[in-house]
């Protein structure tokens, strides 16, 4: 079962006036070995995993987008952003430009004016400018913009590395909005426990490129960044040298993207940051301790080899947010997929239902399942 029944526009997919959180999924076209393993030939493409974890990082420190959790598997990833838009209206002239020429050159006007050559510009072309600044302030809050750079630079490296051309992702990627407390939380949850669902790892702390694990880590100042980034150079200089051919819709992309060398110099992004002071409207509203205690004790009953086992206790997070833990449980593994373009509880799924001018959206019958509704918060 996929995540959508049809095709919808992205416009209608990522609405920031509906909510600013959203999960994404994104997968491989050739599924079973792009960053995982070859069966038939053997070869490992593991590292790439590396890649795309250290990439997403980068990108969250320029773009007005934060991570909230992730996970990379062999054919696919998932992350849980906040698109932060109101951050963006902060920002100088001059930042946004800085920060948008960190990944694309940028026509000569906008190369000119980040220069000491600004001085001689005429108002006309300082008004180009300003028109050049106001279409990156939007889509430096874009999350398709950031999923474009993310995916096309990673397949630029494995296109060099395979020496070979063509499409490495399936295709766009996947979104549903998160509207509320309870949604966010079901979100996280099912992203941190991929690996665990998977088979691939016994718990979140042995769970490889995930933001739990990095969390985790993080805590016992234990840096990973070191090796992810060694991951990148391997390739990054063979990918200056090498231009690859591309389709005529992918190549101007890929021609404006910056060199390799040039994503290398980016700094990763820390994680967003647990507030369940809610104090800070850009953090995650409950506690990291609340959360891994979820986390850890779901974990130990959804491993393969653990099926049939029950919750010792009921982690505290699910009862404050009125989640039934039997039923979250029985859902573990396919629960983001019984929706639609979007999570939430049954109250605030009516409500995007009505905005929308739809009879329903999927996904109804299992929020009354999962999510009592006793809890009514908004995800702001």
């Amino acid at each position: 079962m996929g995540y959508f029944h049809m095709t919808m526009p992205r416009s209608s997919l990522v609405s920031l006036s509906d909510t600013p959180w959203y999960h994404v999924v994104c997968r491989c076209v050739r599924r079973a070995y792009l960053c995982g393993e070859d069966t038939v030939t053997g070869m490992s493409f593991e590292h790439r995993r590396g890649w795309i974890e250290t990439r997403m990082r980068k990108l969250a420190s320029v773009f007005a987008i934060d991570i909230a959790a992730y996970s990379v598997m062999s054919n696919h990833y998932h992350l849980v952003v906040r698109i932060d838009e109101e951050r963006t209206r902060g920002w100088s002239d001059e930042e946004v430009l800085q920060r948008w020429t960190q990944l694309f050159t940028g026509p000569l006007f906008v190369q000119r004016y980040l220069t000491d050559a600004r001085s001689e510009m005429s108002d006309s072309e300082l008004d180009r400018v300003g028109q050049w600044v106001e279409l990156y302030r939007r889509r430096l809050c874009d999350l398709s913009w950031m999923m474009r750079v993310l995916n096309e630079s990673i397949a630029r490296m494995a296109n060099v590395e395979d020496n070979c051309t063509g499409r490495f992702w399936e295709g766009r990627f996947k979104s549903q909005a998160l509207l509320d407390e309870q949604a966010l939380l079901t979100a996280m949850a099912y992203v941190d426990l991929n690996p665990i669902r998977a088979g691939i790892a016994e718990t979140p702390e042995g769970s490889r490129h995930t933001s739990v694990k990095q969390r985790i880590d993080d805590l016992s100042n234990i840096s990973v960044e070191k090796k992810t980034i060694d991951s990148d150079i391997e390739v990054s200089e063979l990918t200056d040298l090498k231009q690859h051919s591309a389709s005529t819709r992918e190549r101007s992309l890929v021609l404006n993207l910056r060199k390799e060398s040039v994503f290398q110099k980016l700094k990763q992004s820390p994680l967003l940051p647990f507030e369940p002071t809610c104090s800070l409207s850009a953090g995650i509203p409950f506690s990291f301790d609340d959360y891994f205690e979820l986390v850890d004790c779901v974990g130990r009953v959804i491993h393969p080899n653990k099926c049939g086992c029950i919750l010792e206790k009921t982690p505290a997070i699910l009862t404050r947010l009125g989640i039934d833990a039997d039923v979250f449980i029985d859902y573990a593994g396919h629960l983001l997929k019984e929706f639609g373009c979007a999570v939430g509880t049954p109250e605030k799924l009516v409500e995007l239902a009505a905005v929308r001018q739809k009879r329903y959206l999927r996904g109804i019958s299992t929020a009354r399942a999962v999510f009592d509704g006793k809890m009514k918060v908004a995800v702001g």
